[in-house]
């Protein structure tokens, strides 16, 4: 096994089980706040590991407005909607809307970079973007009478889109020379500070959750659902590139499912079978394409 290979499946596996894991920090502690704690805390163990191995940190003032956007989006917005959408709705079904993803920064970069969409890639989002309705069918039409429902959905694609922007801000960083360490420490820095500045304009009440349960979650999240993951995710960007190591959504989902039925009572059906499965072609059918993006 080569190592993008093994990066994308440390990746998957670990992103696969921090969906459900997520839904044991709700309960005492206010979502804004666990963002920040999570964060700060991955942000701090990452600056004192880039101490000990002299890595470099000082950037420039513009270098740093990337890394804040990065932060900003994929630190702090990206994950405050996740953890508002597991309030609402299972978390399988939040990490199925990430499936997303790909078509996201498909769209995205043709926007903002005129990255032209050939018709492979027309045709896959199709498929992607039905498949993920077919996976939310019993939800989507329970929206007509729960706002809640409908509001947990909302917040997981407006997720998943603030989730690839900050994908795009960090593959600017990389181009800029950061590391894959030194653009994640600061930008969950940033991240936590931003997510600290939301909690205080809601007036959450900030306190901390000396449970088992809470602590072992929070744990498990910062140091493998946060640091591992992520750098492991951006080594992978680094080598494959944006579009094509996003290629986790496919796999991701499944996972989330498959934990989130033994967690969480979600039942499996015709429709998830079928969603599923379009989801995964819509993403492979955008995946195949050689260019590194």
């Amino acid at each position: 096994m080569n190592v993008s290979a093994l990066l994308f499946t440390a990746c998957t596996l670990i992103w696969g089980s921090t969906w459900v894991v997520i839904t044991w920090q709700l309960g005492v502690v206010p979502p804004e706040v666990s963002v920040v704690w999570r964060f700060g805390a991955a942000g701090l163990i990452l600056m004192a590991w880039c101490v000990l191995r002299r890595e470099r940190l000082r950037f420039d003032a513009a270098t740093h407005g990337i890394l804040f956007t990065q932060g900003a989006l994929m630190f702090s917005a990206n994950y405050l909607c996740v953890y508002w959408a597991e309030q609402r709705v299972v978390s399988g079904l939040v990490a199925v809307a990430f499936a997303t993803l790909t078509f996201m920064l498909i769209v995205l970069q043709r926007v903002m970079f005129g990255r032209p969409i050939t018709r492979r890639m027309l045709a896959g989002t199709v498929l992607g973007v039905v498949g993920v309705a077919l996976l939310f069918l019993p939800e989507l039409l329970a929206v007509q009478g729960s706002r809640t429902t409908a509001l947990g959905i909302a917040f997981a694609l407006v997720g998943t889109l603030f989730a690839a922007l900050g994908q795009l801000a960090a593959r600017r960083a990389q181009r800029q020379q950061v590391t894959a360490v030194a653009s994640s420490t600061w930008a969950m820095l940033y991240g936590s500070l931003v997510s600290a500045l939301v909690a205080w304009v809601l007036g959450v009440h900030w306190t901390f959750d000396p449970s088992p349960r809470y602590v072992l979650s929070l744990a498990y999240l910062v140091l493998a659902g946060t640091i591992a993951a992520f750098l492991c995710y951006l080594e992978l960007m680094r080598r494959i590139g944006v579009t094509r190591s996003s290629y986790t959504g496919v796999a991701i989902p499944v996972i989330a499912l498959l934990l989130s039925a033994l967690f969480e009572d979600y039942h499996f059906g015709w429709h998830s079978v079928a969603g599923a499965a379009l989801a995964a072609a819509g993403n492979l059918l955008v995946l195949r394409a050689p260019a590194k993006a």
